[in-house]
């Protein structure tokens, strides 16, 4: 029986995420293995609307800090458990990128991402300037889900940060198997048409709009969730995290590990979230490595690091 490529990245992704913490040296690890994860997750929704639909949002961090807040206001304001408040900032991202979708995705190309950098920039203000509900620049304290405790009266005892890094890594394992059984859907397929030739997907009977505007909602319930998880994990949220800089590094974990890739998304974002605390011990020149390796990247591997040493491993087998 052949495993098929989805099942196979799928498996790999599992036993990865369970056999690391076998070589973690100090509980610290679980700790930026569960913030790996949360990226990946976030860079997952980027890889669909751009990868698969070729459409560029550079402000998704702004359904990130929808997704956070909601989690930090639901359970105060409204009595909602930390879980539903999840599935609460879902919801509102996924109205909002539909309200907000409509319009701009009309636009293309730099257009475009000048359109949806100026919603991340106007949820970043509204977070940080109502103070009476969000705390404002200071931030606000996050409820806990309870489910360490409820694990713990199960007979599972997990610290936070063992906790932490298996649920986000189940996250990520449905938020990435949903992404690749999409990408063999007819939807997946209608968004990678659309990526090649938005006038040849519509001669063919493709609503352009209708599937521009699916994708755009899709990667925006993925930042949701993963601004929830990030909200959750630390009990504690800040307007930073629908910040414009948020945004950047989403695109540029995409860019990096291969916009087009699943695997690709969870590889830019581990690189990318394990670089800096790789180059702390360089302290000032910090930033300027890391821009270097991203120039290399982008001169040497221009698809991105996965498709990139795919593609030259299939050259070699030939």
């Amino acid at each position: 029986m052949r495993i098929s490529g989805k099942h196979l990245t799928i498996l790999a992704m599992a036993v990865l995420i369970a056999a690391a913490p076998f070589f973690f040296p100090s509980g610290y690890y679980f700790r930026v293995g569960a913030l790996i994860f949360v990226n990946a997750l976030a860079v997952t929704g980027i890889v669909i609307l751009t990868g698969y639909a070729g459409q560029i949002s550079l402000g998704h961090a702004g359904f990130a800090g929808i997704g956070g807040y909601a989690c930090a206001l639901a359970p105060v304001h409204l009595g909602l458990h930390p879980a539903l408040a999840v599935v609460l900032g879902a919801v509102i991202s996924a109205i909002l990128a539909y309200l907000v979708g409509k319009p701009i995705l009309r636009l293309k190309g730099y257009y475009l991402g000048v359109a949806s950098l100026g919603f991340g920039i106007l949820v970043a203000m509204v977070l940080n300037n109502e103070r009476h509900l969000t705390k404002g620049p200071d931030g606000i304290e996050v409820a806990d889900m309870g489910l360490r405790g409820l694990l713990k009266d199960w007979g599972l005892n997990l610290s936070n940060g063992e906790f932490w890094y298996a649920f986000t890594g189940l996250c990520l394992v449905i938020g990435a198997w949903i992404a690749l059984n999409l990408h063999a859907s007819p939807t997946g397929r209608a968004l990678r048409a659309l990526h090649g030739s938005e006038i040849a997907a519509g001669t063919v009977g493709i609503d352009v709009a209708r599937v521009k505007l699916q994708a755009f909602v899709i990667s925006a319930v993925y930042a949701s969730v993963a601004g929830s998880l990030l909200a959750l994990q630390n009990k504690f949220v800040t307007p930073d995290i629908a910040g414009f800089m948020h945004s950047v590094e989403m695109v540029t974990m995409a860019v990096l590990g291969g916009v087009g890739s699943v695997p690709g998304a969870i590889i830019g974002a581990g690189i990318l979230t394990l670089l800096p605390q790789v180059l702390t011990v360089f302290a000032e020149y910090e930033q300027l490595i890391l821009g270097l390796v991203m120039m290399l990247v982008m001169i040497f591997l221009r698809e991105g690091l996965v498709p990139s040493i795919m593609r030259k491993i299939r050259g070699r087998g030939e």
